[in-house]
């Protein structure tokens, strides 16, 4: 899987960057770079004096490919997306059983990244602790309905309609598949930052992921549905 992953070129709406930072090695830098400075002190903290700083270029060239840090945080967000759905694509396809289909969805989204893919100037493991903590601030602006109806989250929403999706096929009579579906993607990312930070919030340790507890809450739903 991690081999036909290298060959598929992730896609972010054109609109968030001013210049595709995927046709330059500078462009490569400034994505490889920022994933670990926004890990190492925080996107409140995180400039792109510091950025131009880290990557030995003026602060300039990095307003050439963004023009700001929010549109950056979109990109990097709108990447781990499209990322994360070309392995729930490639992952389910073979499935045919409804049901072992949707426990194989919930799994993919819910799980801990440990491991890098083939995208060397790409740190996936780095980049989903920043989604952990970092992504709600990309849609929690005064922004959002603009960026929204820019097409900033469409890979986002395609995500989620495709769990939904998967949901209806386990029980159509079901009659809030975009609201689970929509709380297994958040919802996971909020018990992960649970356990980092509120571990006297959460059941999500000590061996029980976010996984089971996702999977246990989707079927128990869906069963109690029919």
């Amino acid at each position: 899987m991690k081999d036909l992953l290298s060959v598929l070129k992730i896609t972010v709406p054109d609109k968030i960057y001013i210049k595709d930072p995927e046709t330059s090695d500078l462009g490569k830098r400034i994505i490889e770079n920022s994933i670990i400075l926004i890990n190492e002190i925080g996107f409140e903290s995180f400039t792109f004096k510091k950025l131009g700083t880290k990557i030995g270029s003026n602060e300039s060239s990095i307003y050439r490919y963004f023009e700001s840090k929010h549109k950056l945080l979109l990109y990097l967000s709108s990447w781990y997306w499209a990322w994360l759905e070309y392995q729930l694509v490639i992952e389910t396809f073979s499935i045919s059983d409804v049901n072992e289909k949707l426990d194989k969805a919930i799994s993919i989204v819910t799980r801990t990244v440990e491991e890098d893919s083939t995208y060397s100037h790409i740190n996936e493991v780095l980049l989903y602790k920043i989604i952990v903590n970092e992504s709600s601030k990309s849609f929690l602006t005064k922004e959002v309905d603009k960026d929204n109806k820019e097409g900033y989250f469409e890979i986002y929403k395609r995500l989620i309609t495709r769990i939904q999706e998967m949901i209806s096929a386990v029980n159509p009579s079901f009659n809030f598949a975009l609201s689970l579906a929509s709380t297994i993607v958040e919802g996971s990312l909020h018990q992960h930052y649970l356990n980092e930070h509120f571990p006297s919030l959460t059941n999500c340790k000590n061996g029980e992921t976010p996984t089971n507890f996702f999977q246990q809450l989707v079927f128990n739903s869906l069963h109690n549905g029919k």
